[in-house]
């Protein structure tokens, strides 16, 4: 299975979004984190994930009688390169669009469902821009967005810091040139 299969799936593509900063964890800590899938759905998605090379084992232990494995996400593996992108078809780009949003709409309902959710004091957004850009407009726009996630990317887990979403979307939606 090439990387965008491997993504291309709702279940596999939090369990990836769960592990990135670096975090190890187990599958039982993965189901923890994605109540609503079955157990078995994400013990079958870790599997399929290392499997794939973008989970390796980082480490074993013995835990009543069974062997519980700690994941860590192979960073450099967890990506669709610029060849990937470029081969893939519209029906592709499609499909990979479906399950980021299916993601983000599972993400969003289990951050609902929690206890102590609250989106005014969480800082939650959803907000949508209809943007007139030209195409310098729009590479110093995408610049700006870069320069100001991709420092927060090397975030590792610490006690002062939560995990946040970002999924920026953006496409034209009209077509005048």
């Amino acid at each position: 299975m090439d990387t965008l299969e491997l993504l291309a799936h709702p279940v596999r593509l939090r369990i990836v979004h769960a592990l990135r900063g670096g975090r190890t964890l187990t599958t039982s800590q993965l189901c923890a984190r994605i109540p609503d899938a079955s157990k078995a759905t994400v013990y079958r998605q870790v599997d399929v994930l290392a499997e794939g090379g973008i989970l390796e084992v980082a480490d074993e232990q013995r835990v009543r009688g069974a062997v519980e494995r700690r994941y860590v996400l192979r960073q450099e593996h967890a990506s669709i390169d610029a060849d990937t992108l470029a081969a893939a078809s519209a029906d592709d780009h499609r499909r990979a669009f479906a399950v980021a949003m299916a993601a983000l709409l599972a993400e969003f309902n289990a951050y609902l469902d929690r206890d102590r959710a609250n989106p005014l004091t969480d800082l939650v957004g959803y907000r949508q821009h209809a943007l007139w850009l030209s195409p310098s407009e729009l590479e110093t726009m995408i610049d700006g967005m870069r320069a100001a996630i991709a420092p927060q990317l090397a975030n590792t887990p610490t006690p002062d810091r939560a995990q946040y979403l970002l999924s920026p979307v953006l496409f034209p939606i009209e077509d005048d040139r």
